[in-house]
Formats: C-alpha cells, structure tokens, sequence
C-alpha cells in the first residue's frame, strides 16, 4: 500500500475479523475431488498471485438493488489500494474461505467523482453516510486505524455492480449484472440485517458512530446518488424480462425514471 501511512498499512494487513459469514446459498456440484485439490495445493505453493496479495483491506457494508431499496444484503468487500485516489474492491457473501464472488466495487475521491461527466455520475453511489452512521465497517481493525481508514473513505464514491445475487437464492451465478447503490440516511437500511452483522461481528454499530462523530464529511457531491431523483439506472436484456425486481418494483433500463423511487 503506497499511498498509506506504513504503520496503518500494517494494521490492515494484520487484522482479524473473519471466519464468522458463510456463503448465503447453497453451491450445486460434486465435493471437491482429491484430484483437484492436489492441483490447488500446488498452485497455492509454486504460483504468485500479486493483484491477490495487493489485497489489504477488508469492509463489511450494505447495498440494495438501483430502483429497489427491499432489495438489501451484506456484501464484504476485500480492498486494494491503487493510489491516493483510487481503490477497487472484489465483494463476496461471506468472509469464509468458500464465500461466493459477488461483485466488484470501484471507489474514487471526490475530486475524480467531479470531473465525470453527468451520464456517469448517475452509477455512482456516496460514502458519507455509510462511514458516519457506523453501518460501514472494517472488523478486527483497532479504533486508531478505524478512524484512519474512514477519514480516507468518507468523502469518496463508490460503484458497484453486483453479478451473483445469492440474496435471491441463485445457487448459481445466473441472471445480468446489477447495479448496486448505498444507503443514505436513517430508517433506509433493514435493522434486522445490521442488528445480525452486529452479532455476529460482535460489534456496536451505535458505539462505532460516535468515535466517528469527528470525521468531517463533506456534503454530497452533485449527481450521485441517482437513485434518489428517481434515476434508476439497471441493465435489461434485449428480449425477455429483467431478474432485478423485488415484489411489486419493476425493472428499470438505463435513466429511466420511476415516481415511486424519487425519494429514499
């Protein structure tokens, strides 16, 4: 991590907080053969991984579906730091060794998020909420380099695409990407679901919100959060119907615009 203080870099590479989240679907397929894992072990032993080992950084959030709020899951993200500016994070179902690959998250400054034009703007999602309402989270990380860690992110913006959507008992990667979004403001997100990360990280969301109460968080740059205009913004096949619908919500095509999801 170059753009990282060294000691922090360190405390990220050093932290626990896993194991506790298995994969939330079942996985379709014979038990791994003696075979295969051979050739595992021995990949794991002889080949470098370095996009892998440049992982040092492990925050567990939550996303719901563009143009479906009812549509929320956990997602743990594994972060890599590519600059000052620029970080990108691989999000799975679980925090065990066979979590199922989610998703991919690109995070950037907020100096970046305005130099893009406004037709992109509309994919990408803000971090000030999720870093100050505790909802956004890096386990096993001591609170001075929580603190740390969270002064970087709060000002950023994120987006994410989600292409395994295990909250709708899929077993299998089926369907089209997703776009994802992030919360915003109270009474958004499931209170069931963060009351289960909480036990099961054995963490307070509430007592992480108030260390972070002195993180200065800038106001939300124009054109994020699109989702709340009632831009909702999903890919959809050419012919037949859309996998991203959660009861009555519909399926959305690019910047098409609901009036039932123009305010949180």
């Amino acid at each position: 991590m170059k753009s990282l203080p060294l000691n922090l870099a360190v405390l990220l590479l050093v932290g626990c907080g896993a194991n506790n989240t298995p994969p939330q679907a079942p996985l379709p397929g014979k038990d791994t053969s003696a075979t295969l894992s051979t050739l595992e072990t021995g990949a794991q032993v002889i080949q470098s991984r370095p996009p892998v080992e440049a992982i040092s950084a492990y925050l567990d959030g939550f996303h719901f579906y563009s143009g479906d709020k009812n549509g929320q899951m956990e997602a743990h993200h594994y972060v890599t730091v590519l600059n000052e500016e620029v970080m990108q994070a691989v999000i799975y179902d679980g925090n065990t060794k066979d979590a199922r690959l989610m998703g991919v998250e690109y995070i950037i400054s907020e100096r970046l998020f305005n130099t893009l034009p406004p037709e992109e703007k509309q994919l990408w999602h803000s971090h000030q909420y999720e870093v100050k309402s505790g909802s956004l989270v890096a386990p096993g990380l001591p609170a001075v380099a929580d603190k740390a860690l969270m002064n970087k992110i709060v000002n950023t913006y994120g987006k994410t695409w989600h292409t395994w959507h295990t909250d709708r008992d899929k077993t299998l990667p089926l369907g089209i990407p997703a776009l994802m979004m992030g919360f915003t403001g109270e009474g958004q997100l499931d209170p069931a679901l963060l009351a289960d990360r909480d036990r099961r990280l054995k963490i307070d969301t509430q007592e992480i919100k108030a260390r972070r109460a002195d993180i200065l968080a800038h106001p939300v740059a124009e054109g994020a959060n699109a989702w709340q205009r009632g831009e909702v913004i999903q890919l959809k096949r050419v012919q037949g119907s859309g996998e991203h619908g959660h009861g009555d919500t519909a399926h959305f095509g690019a910047s098409e615009k609901s009036e039932n999801q123009k305010q949180p």
